[in-house]
């Protein structure tokens, strides 16, 4: 017997910032919006077939480096195409190596990701 995935959890000062980019960036739908006992509000992106985003209100921003990342990449454009668009949508270019086959970025809250060339 195992568990199974439910959702990747993203602690965040702003949810519905963070998860528009997020939506923005992996074509989710509408983002599902729900309070808790304590009166936070979450933000969940959902589609079928992939794991659900829920993005989690906190009072602190981030200090260190994550210590686990998302790895994307594009559906149909170069992985250089998708980094350019990702930017526009408010992601930082890190970290670029010649010789690897990712680019590292940070989402809006300077969380990390790597974007990956496209895969056929």
């Amino acid at each position: 017997m195992s568990s199974h995935l439910i959702a990747v959890t993203v602690d965040c000062r702003d949810a519905d910032a963070l998860a528009e980019f997020w939506r923005e960036a992996l074509g989710y739908p509408k983002a599902e919006r729900w309070p808790d006992s304590h009166g936070l509000t979450y933000v969940e992106l959902k589609a079928p077939g992939r794991p659900s985003l829920l993005f989690q209100p906190v009072p602190e921003g981030k200090t260190v480096k994550n210590r686990l990342h998302l790895d994307i990449a594009p559906d149909t454009v170069e992985q250089r195409d998708e980094v350019a668009r990702l930017v526009t949508l408010g992601a930082k270019v890190v970290e670029d190596p010649e010789n690897d086959h990712w680019i590292v970025l940070k989402d809006p809250e300077d969380n990390e990701f790597c974007v990956l060339p496209r895969r056929s």
